[in-house]
């Protein structure tokens, strides 16, 4: 990746890849306000972030079914029956022309409880060879009418059959997809998306009963007010997790086929450190094609399979949640949370987080980096609550982790709109995050997930 003014070590979040959130009323920026402090509300506050998916068994039974059908047991899921049909698709960035048999499921409406200027959809997954899925979403706008069927991506957990891809250049003139975001073109018109159905695509080869098995198939929407500051939070929890340690930019050069290399993998590197902290590791059979040289080559398979053709990156958020949820009974959501209270929320519960971020090098002391778009992983608080990071952006795994100061990092975190090195008003990402935990969390797990809106 090319270094600027203001040097990136990943593409995660570009300028225009982001709509900037629009201006909100004047009481929507006092709930946030609120929303951030560390005590809880004396009286009700207006929702800025709607969390719906779908996982149970009774989820899958209650869509609309068009060639699939709902399976039971431990992790419920939605598989391809009898195919609906088949269909020819010519793969845009191969140019190869296949025959696929498909099925459908597509959700019930969703009423979204706040009115939302962005939606984020996420998917857990599991794609043998010779299958793959689209997922889409259409929303209804606040004055009735609708959007298209929007693509949120097109994913299969290998490359062999597909080339996992977003798609570009879908606006029906008042909303856009910006990569993995569904976002209103105009926010400040008061423009809102008020619900949505989601639709899954399953795909097969012909004439075989190979299938793809979705297990989670959720989206949030939002509508955070635009804000280059928000208040400071309290600190509430001193506790580390130990979880691995991963730098992106000992991989530099290596794979340079994927967004040239480490120096922009920060979302694939933390993604690992996650999913190695539950226990999961890839197979010797995954890691074969990595030359035997290479340190982690863990994080060169993360790179490999979270590689978003179209992006010509590893940040797509939504791939790298379907990426953990590849391995044995993870799950995986893209979410946004209101403050570092809600982050000290997981960690006393036992779950890191990886929070996505942009900054100039004197906005973030101690990083020695600015940055248009980062992932970090949050793994505790100090004794003074200051927050403690597994940042990838290291020159070692030893050098990963690091203490930023609570003030600077939840405002770079949880902002909007900021200033880039040129002076130019550019997007935050306003608290987005992943979350990856186990398929059956422990009680206190799930109460703690529950609490940041997490079901």
């Amino acid at each position: 990746m090319t270094r600027a003014s203001e040097p990136s070590p990943t593409t995660a979040s570009e300028p225009s890849r982001r709509s900037i959130l629009a201006a909100a009323a004047a009481a929507a920026t006092a709930a946030g306000a609120a929303a951030t402090q560390a005590s809880p509300p004396t009286k009700a506050v207006p929702r800025l972030v709607d969390n719906r998916a779908w996982a149970s068994y009774t989820d899958w039974r209650g869509g609309t079914a068009l060639g699939v059908a709902a399976i039971a047991g431990p992790r419920p899921g939605v598989v391809i029956a009898a195919p609906a049909g088949r269909t020819d698709h010519t793969d845009p960035h191969t140019g190869r022309t296949t025959t696929w048999e498909y099925a459908t499921w597509t959700s019930p409406v969703h009423r979204l409880a706040v009115g939302s200027t962005e939606v984020i959809a996420s998917w857990n997954a599991h794609t043998p060879a010779g299958t793959w899925l689209q997922a889409e979403l259409r929303g209804t706008y606040a004055d009735g009418t609708n959007t298209p069927w929007y693509v949120m991506g097109r994913w299969a957990s290998g490359d062999q059959d597909i080339r996992r891809t977003s798609v570009d250049k879908q606006t029906d003139g008042r909303s856009n997809i910006w990569t993995d975001t569904f976002a209103i073109a105009d926010a400040a018109s008061g423009l809102r998306l008020v619900s949505y159905r989601l639709r899954l695509t399953l795909y097969r080869t012909p004439g075989t009963r190979i299938t793809p098995t979705v297990w989670r198939l959720g989206a949030m929407g939002s509508d955070i007010p635009d804000r280059f500051t928000v208040p400071a939070s309290t600190p509430g929890l001193a506790r580390e997790l130990i979880v691995p340690r991963y730098s992106q930019e000992i991989h530099k050069g290596q794979y340079p086929e994927y967004n040239n290399g480490g120096e922009a993998w920060c979302s694939p590197t933390s993604s690992q450190m996650i999913i190695e902290y539950w226990g999961r590791k890839p197979t010797p059979e995954q890691l074969s094609w990595i030359n035997p040289s290479y340190t982690d080559p863990q994080v060169c398979l993360g790179a490999r399979l979270t590689y978003d053709y179209q992006y010509q990156g590893c940040g797509n958020w939504p791939f790298n949640a379907a990426y953990a949820a590849t391995y044995q009974d993870l799950q995986g959501v893209v979410t946004r949370l209101s403050s570092l209270t809600d982050l000290e929320t997981l960690i006393a519960a036992g779950i890191p987080a990886m929070t996505s971020q942009s900054f100039l090098k004197e906005e973030l002391t101690g990083a020695g980096y600015g940055t248009s778009g980062h992932l970090m992983t949050v793994i505790g608080f100090t004794a003074d609550g200051d927050v403690i990071a597994n940042d990838p952006a290291a020159p070692s795994d030893e050098a990963v982790r690091r203490v930023y100061k609570r003030r600077e990092w939840e405002n770079i975190w949880l902002r909007t709109k900021r200033y880039n090195a040129s002076g130019k008003v550019v997007s935050g990402t306003g608290g987005v995050c992943y979350l990856y935990f186990p398929a059956r969390p422990t009680s206190r797990q799930r109460k703690a997930l529950a609490a940041v809106g997490v079901r």
